[in-house]
């Protein structure tokens, strides 16, 4: 059968809506309907969520949840989080609870820089690369000032470029690599902006530079882009406090807990397979906060694991010790974040996320997203070196089970009373179900 469709984008949404549901679905009408049950009511709210992305048809939704108790840098946060899976907000939020009786969190931003690069092409003596670049360094400034001059109100701005040379790994290939302050935005189209502008500069002034060779003056523009891997805007997230004091309701024997916790996150640091679920759990936390806030989470997830492989082999994102007594669990990640622009300013949800979160700056907000995730993996990690990670997540997820077989109330509460002493699986839970309606 052949799907494809012409001019799809300029279609309206109704007939978007109904060529989906005519080629796609057995019964049109049923598809019809269900695409237009989550349309919002609000004329005006939906035209804006329409004009997020393009050939939009409904909205798909996610639930936002809160998690609340969040102590950081002795200030209290509720921290608003969208996520699908179970079990993710009330692990952050038991964890928050935990660490608020034992002096918080404390989180401080180490830096703030971010990076954008022009990638060319230059067949010549690499040496008067580098002296036209020298002469003309000023002028990269100099061109973007029309560019920059409202951010450098705001205290950013292009903070430095460089030259550099890349041909030992591809032929002919340097970059223009430079760094960027843009205060509380995330900074995208402000760095593109400056970059297509040097990549301009770059051309202009090569082509009339007196030194170069009429072939050393073509040179070749590949793409001008900002790097979503940011090793020098990094937040730091910790927690301590006395082995003794960690115990706890299902911590008996704090000394043994601590020790177990640092050896699991040893393994996280040393072992690659266990490392990307440790930081999985990690971003479980983070993406969540970074939806909540309209943030770019796959732009994070897309630095933060190239920052976990940093050192030549994939490891975990956080760490853990103990000396002299004192039990110390941190994190230091990537983050780069904004609170103005894009849909800071358009989403009514996001608005509210941040309004919740006391209108952080973005030096703020990277600290809040940088102790979500520990706290989340400070509750897997506490789970699995206890009673095990299926105990919580599956008393969480049995919601789901339930409502993909439509148990009524009251087969939700034999339901309840049955696994308040039986272990918790999907299979279990399918066979309790199937028994008791037969």
């Amino acid at each position: 059968m052949n799907n494809a469709v012409a001019g799809f984008s300029k279609l309206s949404k109704e007939e978007k809506i109904n060529w989906i549901a005519n080629t796609y679905f057995s019964n049109p009408k049923e598809a019809i309907t269900t695409i237009k049950q989550y349309w919002n009511n609000d004329s005006k709210l939906q035209q804006l969520h329409d004009e997020f992305i393009e050939n939009t048809i409904t909205n798909f939704y996610l639930p936002l949840g809160i998690a609340p108790n969040f102590l950081i840098n002795g200030n209290y946060y509720s921290v608003p989080m969208v996520i699908e899976e179970s079990s993710v907000i009330a692990a952050a939020a038991k964890s928050a609870k935990f660490w608020s009786t034992r002096g918080g969190f404390k989180a401080t931003v180490l830096s703030s820089e971010k990076i954008g690069q022009v990638h060319f092409l230059y067949t010549g003596n690499p040496e008067k690369l580098t002296a036209f670049f020298q002469k003309n360094k000023e002028k990269f400034f100099s061109n973007t000032e029309s560019i920059t001059k409202n951010m450098q109100k705001r205290g950013g701005g292009i903070l430095d470029i460089e030259l550099r040379n890349k041909t030992n790994e591809l032929q002919n290939y340097y970059q223009l690599h430079a760094t960027f302050e843009t205060k509380d935005s995330m900074g995208a189209n402000f760095i593109n902006s400056c970059l297509e502008q040097f990549a301009k500069t770059l051309k202009e002034e090569a082509a009339q530079y007196a030194d170069f060779s009429e072939e050393e003056k073509n040179i070749q523009v590949v793409m001008s882009i900002l790097s979503n891997y940011v090793p020098n805007c990094i937040v730091r997230a910790e927690v301590s406090c006395k082995v003794e004091e960690l115990a706890d309701k299902k911590i008996e024997n704090p000394q043994e807990f601590a020790e177990k916790l640092v050896q699991a996150v040893r393994i996280a640091e040393i072992e690659p397979f266990r490392a990307v679920t440790h930081n999985k759990g990690i971003m479980n936390g983070i993406d969540a906060i970074i939806l909540a806030t309209g943030n770019d989470f796959r732009a994070v997830e897309a630095g933060v694991h190239a920052y976990a492989s940093r050192n030549g082999k994939y490891s975990s994102l956080s760490h853990a010790k103990i000396e002299n007594g004192i039990f110390t669990f941190w994190t230091e990640i990537p983050l780069a974040l904004g609170t103005v622009g894009g849909l800071t300013s358009l989403h009514p949800l996001v608005k509210m996320a941040l309004q919740i979160l006391k209108q952080p700056s973005a030096h703020e907000l990277m600290q809040i997203v940088a102790v979500t995730g520990l706290a989340q993996n400070f509750a897997a990690l506490r789970s699995l070196t206890t009673t095990g990670i299926q105990e919580g997540h599956m008393k969480m997820h049995i919601n789901n089970i339930l409502n993909q077989y439509q148990a009524t109330t009251e087969e939700r509460k034999l339901i309840a009373q049955h696994f308040e002493n039986n272990t918790i699986s999907h299979s279990a839970v399918v066979d309790f179900i199937q028994k008791m309606r037969n």
